[in-house]
């Protein structure tokens, strides 16, 4: 509030300013002699619209973002421009410049900002050298319908090596490139880091290889205004970072019954598990932890399988994938892992009612973080696709930088 409270303070300085010069132009008349010191040999001063032209006209109201906010004057020269923008309770000054000729002045940003008040205040000098001071307004087009970006990871999180940002939108997304360049994901250490669309509603972002620990990621989300479909504006202007921790990587052989835990390279432990049974056999491929759930409720009727199961207590669930795919507790069949598949698609580690710390279900949960690896070797079932989760680490780096929509 301090900053917008200065701007409003600057804003009404300038104004404050403009309507002084007004007023001095108001005070002396063609012959008088005053500070113009023009006598009445021009004739009477010509009105100020007739001396300063802005478009868009004084009051117009509904303004689109597309018309071009600009000042002129037909001879003589601009002496002083200033807009003030007001949108969403902040003020702020808009930028510009007077062309080389002194005739014109033009924003450095050519779009107009929606659902905002703009303010122009022009001193200027017409042909003969008369001083006119001129003080518009108008408003801009307030959009019916606005679009957000959901942002994943979360903002200030920690997260493993294989963190993928996803953005996903509240309405489809028509002009893709338009909102790909409004998004910028940075890195330090930098890395090159590209997007990938899946459909019109999803947009995604990743390196070439993983992340290396202690990478800090910031999205940026210049969103605001931006036309994503017709008529359909976005809303956002805000910033995300997070922290990519230690690595870790987990090796789930389906045939051997065995997950192998790897903290930067080094082998943490060996751990049984059971993976999918025959007739749901668990994907193969690289799955990315999205979510950690000390326990959940899982039922076979959310994911398409009919009544088999309902467990109303699952511990330690970790999701794999949107199509139900979790890495978890298992403590309904305790001698299944390391000897035998018997889950509908889910990999098992061996845990008790409740869910126990010094199990290898709790273990592994209190080792893990949201972004960490999970891959899956030797299952009867194909590889998970790249936008089923986070599965885009299953696709190839040509393949992913094809998926950017700006060429």
């Amino acid at each position: 509030m301090r900053h917008a409270t200065g701007r409003a303070r600057r804003a009404g300085a300038a104004l404050a300013a403009v309507l002084t010069w007004a007023g001095l132009l108001a005070g002396c008349s063609a012959d008088g002699p005053g500070p113009l010191g023009m006598g009445g040999a021009l004739g009477e001063p010509p009105a100020p619209e007739d001396v300063i032209r802005v478009t868009p006209d004084d009051g117009s109201r509904g303004v689109r973002p597309d018309q071009p906010l600009r000042v002129r004057v037909p001879g003589g020269r601009l002496e002083k421009v200033t807009v003030v923008k007001s949108q969403d309770a902040r003020v702020s000054a808009v930028p510009g410049h007077v062309g080389a000729d002194g005739l014109t002045w033009r924003p450095d940003e050519d779009r107009l900002a929606l659902a905002a008040q703009y303010t122009v205040d022009v001193v200027a000098l017409d042909s003969h050298g008369r001083r006119a001071a001129r003080h518009t307004t108008f408003t801009t087009y307030v959009p019916d319908q606005r679009f957000i970006a959901y942002v994943s990871p979360e903002n200030r999180a920690t997260v493993g090596t294989g963190m993928i940002v996803s953005l996903s939108f509240s309405q489809e997304i028509a002009d893709r490139a338009a909102v790909e360049r409004a998004v910028r994901v940075s890195a330090r250490p930098p890395v090159e880091i590209r997007p990938h669309w899946f459909g019109k509603g999803r947009l995604d972002f990743r390196p070439e290889r993983y992340w290396k620990p202690g990478t800090e990621v910031t999205v940026d989300l210049d969103l605001r205004d931006v036309e994503g479909a017709p008529g359909i504006y976005g809303l956002q202007d805000k910033t995300v970072s997070f922290t990519v921790g230690r690595s870790q990587v987990s090796l789930v052989d389906a045939a051997k019954h065995t997950m192998q835990v790897r903290r930067d390279g080094h082998l943490l432990a060996t751990v049984p598990i059971t993976a999918g049974a025959p007739k749901h056999p668990t994907y193969n491929g690289k799955m990315v932890v999205m979510d950690m759930l000390e326990v959940t409720r899982m039922n076979s009727q959310t994911v398409g399988l009919g009544a088999e199961y309902d467990i109303p207590d699952v511990p330690h669930a970790m999701k794999l994938t949107d199509s139900g795919t979790f890495l978890h507790g298992n403590y309904w069949a305790p001698e299944a892992p390391g000897v035998a598949n018997v889950s509908h698609g889910c990999v098992g580690l061996r845990d008790v009612k409740g869910g126990g710390a010094d199990t290898p279900a709790g273990w592994f949960f209190d080792r893990s973080l949201v972004g960490d690896i999970v891959e899956v070797v030797h299952s009867k079932d194909k590889t998970v696709a790249p936008d089923n989760g986070l599965g885009g680490w299953n696709m190839g780096w040509n393949e992913w930088k094809s998926g950017s929509a700006v060429k």
